[in-house]
């Protein structure tokens, strides 16, 4: 049969070609500079720029439908409840009665999709820049289909620092679900202490809770952002808590903080009774014991988030190495 020779590209995808077999397409993903990602592909199914970002959604075989911007997946079929789940529910649950939350970025839906499970939420307002983003996620990604069409939902395209600068209105939940700081992108901006401090706090209501996506924090890679971005919340807010889980397609282990003037002070059974009572349906991955879990560290990162000194501001940032393939797709 002849051995598979694999020739990989510099736009992000390669092929598989073994002797009498049909060509196979890989897509590939630059984790660190001697370190990549590749997953086999059913199919492209869109592929484009928009006016901010480049965007392709891929079909593959091990993760199903795959959403990828500026050449770092940002969501995948199989497993985004995991991330979604860690990101959204949480803070809902612990806050004791939350009706209104806005989402920094979100275009695809999901995390709209999780809080909309909520039956206590009145509005949701979920603010993304990119309008071709999620204009395409709203016609491919069947699964949010009704999370657009929700009528608590207030779908609204800014840049999310200008819409909460502007807004008159406080909230019970902030979520940011937005892109890692990636040098030279847009989003590191709303990782800094000035944006938590003066614009992001004050509108919050009383008891209100914020919580982000951290970036990677596997034991290799906590220290590229997700302890930074944890300190810098913590010259914010009273309380902070960091927590991860693994998610297969970022083939690595995700971190969240969640920030808030009130202690974070229920228990798993007091989680699971709130899961029970305010949730629609299931949740597949996240409940009390497995949330407390979440938020114990290892040694390792628990001893870099303790010692971490550095602070997210407009003239010191860092960055997730890597700036993906996207401008090549």
């Amino acid at each position: 049969m002849g051995e598979a020779v694999e020739i990989f590209y510099p736009n992000g995808f390669c092929n598989g070609t073994t002797k009498n077999q049909p060509v196979d397409s890989w897509y590939e993903e630059t984790i660190d500079e001697d370190l990549k990602w590749s997953f086999a592909l059913k199919s492209v199914l869109y592929k484009g720029a928009s006016e901010y970002q480049d965007i392709a959604l891929l079909d593959t075989k091990r993760f199903g439908k795959v959403l990828v911007i500026d050449g770092k997946m940002q969501s995948a079929e199989v497993d985004e409840f995991i991330y979604h789940e860690c990101l959204i529910h949480p803070a809902l649950l612990f806050h004791s009665n939350p009706k209104t939350m806005f989402i920094m970025g979100g275009g695809e839906g999901s995390a709209a999709r999780e809080a909309l499970r909520h039956k206590s939420i009145d509005e949701v307002v979920m603010c993304d820049i990119d309008e071709e983003v999620v204009s395409f996620c709203r016609r491919y990604l069947t699964v949010n289909r009704d999370a657009f069409c929700n009528k608590k939902l207030n779908l609204v395209i800014n840049d999310a620092k200008a819409e909460l600068e502007k807004s008159t209105e406080k909230f019970d939940i902030i979520v940011g679900d937005l892109a890692d700081p990636v040098e030279g992108g847009p989003c590191y901006q709303l990782y800094t202490k000035s944006f938590y401090e003066k614009i992001l706090k004050p509108k919050l209501n009383e008891n209100g809770i914020f919580v982000t996506q951290a970036g990677p924090a596997g034991i290799f890679t906590h220290k590229e952002v997700f302890s930074s971005i944890y300190n810098t919340i913590r010259q914010v807010f009273k309380y902070v808590l960091a927590y991860t889980a693994h998610v297969p397609s970022f083939a690595d282990t995700w971190g969240w903080v969640m920030a808030s003037d009130q202690p974070f002070s229920i228990g798993a059974e007091e989680i699971d009774k709130r899961i029970a009572e305010r949730v629609d349906g299931e949740l597949l991955y996240l409940n009390g014991s497995s949330f407390l879990s979440s938020a114990t560290m290892n040694k390792a990162v628990y001893l870099s988030l303790l010692n971490e000194t550095h602070v997210y501001t407009e003239e010191n940032a860092r960055f997730i190495p890597g700036h993906g393939l996207g401008n090549h797709l």
